[in-house]
């Protein structure tokens, strides 16, 4: 038997969700705070009875904030299990108790959790005329948290995430429309206290990894104590005896220490003449209180580990982090292991990332070695090492949204050709794209190395910041990554930035041409009906998908950064691309010629490099004014979505902070030139920074005046964009 779904509603950050699970293991992907605890927390409270029964008593604490005012709404966590055992103790659970989907044997039934208003206030809710929201706002303010009760139900059959079934159920806060039937069937059939699945199957939760030292010094949370008590109900009596009477022993031997008798006399003594004969106790004795019972002698037990192979075994609090968490770990699955041959119903182990600490391959092994036959096994990490030996048939990815925290299974509708690619393809280093808030998938090097640096350079805030992940297909195959991204998916931005490698020069072939130009041609032909092919199939990929769209450079990504007025900073390095002065000159001269040259030019020095390294050696060259092409500029816009004011904000602090940084050092610099030898210089530059000068002077008592007294950051925005003379910011401003 096996958790195949659970749904939580208004439960802590999850106010809609709908988990999937499969036999065997399964992973819970997603970024810290993103609600994987959160999960665990609702199986626990289903299945864990280690619990204290009064954790299932829930507070408004557990009501989803996304909810807004939690009164009168209920918290439900609904589980699903398939493959239920057709042996007798199985069928006579689900039969007769728990509950069953469908009838005769049962192979599917639902166990469920409810926290809800008591009867009287239901009742209350139910009587009020339907559009009195005055009457329902008077009741709600009188609800506290005393006025709910918390239901075990079995037995049904309702779809608890279907919007619809909720307001049948609980009502219809809005229209203000409630049940009049107290008790209504589709929550299933209310089960008595005494009747709990968690007593009825295997459960161990190992929590995550954090301070394991502590938990080895408490009995209550030492996983070795807990080992050897399980052991000691079983101990075989014959060995055991010996080690009484040696204890036994040891007592009186200790008892009978002349050191001992002496003190035991001197006390006698010193008690006699301060309390004289009358007031002294008859008698004492100082004894040995080492207990010969086997659960109190294995509290005295401790582990020691030789973790260097130098011979020495010392204490867990002598160990690194890793290690101590690697034991703690073992000793929590082998705690599993003895308790499993206890149960037949079911069994069930969580794994709380543990990750943390533990070297990337141990990471991985431990996750493809922990696996037991007829155990659910379900972990939740936010390692990427874990995630990319993840089956993602068995994955739930869980993210947050402005709507709370949301689960996606990535491999629903897609085949199993498909559901193959994917787990092959992602890697540790794509698999990123699982934890990011949203995506952008480029081609090659070029574009992973710089994308980065420009909009850190022009934004002022990173790619991280704005929560995107670049990922480098290395090709133009996106198609069996971007169908990750789907509404029944994986709900996130994804922008695909690809080359059109459409011409930029004329690729008629001349019969004066020599074999060498012939042949660029032809490639350059090539390459632009494959480009206008691969348009066709992208745009048709992602055609009526609001989570993924296609963004097109022209050319390639090296012509479309010189044709966006950025012919200056390959100027700049050509002497770290070239080392002859003849070939410096030349290229200098093409690069400031039309695009037909400056795009050549600009392919040739990059393949002259190698893409990479050419990427590389441009990142250092680049500075807050570069230019970006409208078609990263529009990708990225796409995967982030709609700008906050405080990002807003930042970019524009970042963007007047650095050009008066930027004007002020280049009007020093000019103050150095020697005059008139260096004239002509002097006057382009004056040229150029003057109008931006009188700009800035323009905008500045608008962005004081903001700063001190706020006001409306688009106004704001429009104001840089219309005051300051400079494409570099005027690019980005009209986008975000």
């Amino acid at each position: 038997m096996h958790i195949s779904k659970l749904s939580l509603i208004n439960y802590r950050n999850f106010l809609n969700a709908k988990l999937s699970f499969q036999k065997g293991i399964n992973t819970l992907i997603g970024e810290n705070g993103s609600g994987k605890t959160n999960i665990f927390s609702a199986i626990r409270l289903l299945l864990d009875n280690s619990l204290p029964r009064a954790a299932t008593k829930l507070s408004e604490n557990d009501f989803c904030r996304q909810l807004g005012n939690w009164k009168g709404h209920w918290i439900i966590i609904s589980s699903e299990f398939e493959e239920i055992a057709e042996d007798e103790v199985s069928q006579a659970l689900f039969i007769h108790g728990i509950g069953n989907i469908g009838v005769q044997a049962v192979n599917k039934a639902t166990y469920n959790l409810i926290f809800r208003p008591k009867a009287h206030i239901r009742k209350a809710l139910g009587e009020l005329p339907h559009g009195d929201q005055a009457s329902l706002d008077s009741l709600l303010n009188q609800i506290t948290i005393s006025d709910y009760e918390t239901i075990f139900t079995g037995k049904s059959t309702s779809d608890f995430n279907d919007p619809d079934v909720y307001k049948a159920i609980v009502g219809d806060f809005e229209n203000v429309i409630f049940p009049t039937q107290l008790n209504l069937a589709k929550i299933g059939v209310s089960l008595p206290n005494i009747l709990s699945m968690s007593d009825e199957v295997s459960f161990t939760f190992v929590k995550a990894l954090r301070d394991v030292v502590s938990d080895f010094r408490n009995n209550r949370t030492n996983p070795l104590y807990k080992l050897l008590k399980l052991k000691s109900d079983e101990i075989n009596e014959i060995e055991f005896d010996p080690i009484v009477q040696l204890v036994s022993n040891l007592n009186n031997s200790i008892e009978q220490l002349s050191d001992v008798k002496d003190i035991k006399t001197d006390i006698k003594e010193t008690i006699n003449n301060a309390l004289g004969d009358t007031y002294s106790p008859s008698s004492f004795a100082i004894k040995s209180d080492l207990s010969d019972e086997a659960e109190q002698l294995f509290q005295s037990l401790k582990l020691f580990v030789d973790e260097s192979d130098d011979g020495y075994e010392g204490g867990i609090h002598e160990m690194s982090l890793g290690g101590a968490n690697l034991i703690f770990l073992t000793l929590k699955l082998l705690e599993f292991h003895y308790q499993k041959p206890n149960q037949s119903i079911a069994n069930f182990l969580l794994i709380e990332e543990p990750e943390a600490h533990i070297h990337t391959h141990i990471q991985k092994s431990l996750f493809s070695k922990i696996d037991y036959d007829n155990t659910q096994i379900i972990y939740s990490t936010h390692s990427t090492h874990i995630s990319e030996v993840s089956k993602i048939k068995s994955s739930n990815i869980i993210s947050k949204t402005e709507k709370g925290c949301v689960a996606f299974q990535p491999s629903t509708g897609l085949t199993g050709s498909q559901i193959t690619f994917v787990e092959r393809y992602l890697d540790a280093i794509r698999s990123n794209l699982l934890f990011a808030k949203s995506v952008i998938l480029v081609e090659g090097d070029a574009e992973e190395i710089l994308i980065p640096v420009l909009v850190k350079m022009v934004f002022g805030v990173s790619l991280d910041e704005l929560g995107i992940t670049i990922v480098n297909m290395r090709s133009t195959g996106f198609e069996n990554i971007a169908l990750l991204f789907h509404d029944t998916r994986i709900q996130k931005k994804c922008s695909i930035i690809t080359d059109l490698d459409s011409l930029f020069f004329d690729a008629t072939i001349n019969a004066a041409d020599t074999g060498t130009v012939k042949k660029k041609k032809k490639k350059a032909q090539g390459s632009n009906d494959k480009g206008a092919k691969r348009k066709i199939a992208l745009d048709n990929l992602c055609n009526g998908n609001n989570w993924l769209s296609p963004f097109y450079a022209e050319h390639t990504f090296e012509v479309d950064f010189i044709k966006s007025g950025n012919k200056n900073y390959l100027v700049n390095i050509l002497d770290d691309v070239y080392v002859d002065q003849p070939t410096k000159n030349k290229s200098k001269g093409e690069l400031n010629s039309a695009i037909a040259e400056s795009g050549s030019r600009a392919l040739t020095m990059a393949n002259h490099q190698g893409k990479g390294w050419f990427a590389i050696t441009l990142t250092n060259a680049i500075d807050f004014n570069v230019t970006i092409p409208d078609y990263i500029v529009d990708a990225v816009v796409f995967s982030h979505g709609k700008f906050s004011e405080q990002v807003i904000e930042k970019i524009l602090n970042y963007r007047y902070s650095t050009l008066k940084k930027f004007i002020e050092a280049q009007r020093d610099w000019m103050d150095t030139l020697a005059l008139p030898v260096n004239q002509a210089l002097y006057d382009s530059w004056n040229v150029y920074l003057t109008p931006i000068e009188a700009g800035i002077a323009l905008f500045e008592p608008k962005w004081l005046h903001f700063k001190e007294h706020g006001g409306n950051i688009v106004d704001l925005k429009s104001a840089m964009f219309n005051d300051i003379p400079l494409q570099s910011s005027r690019s980005i401003l009209e986008k975000i």
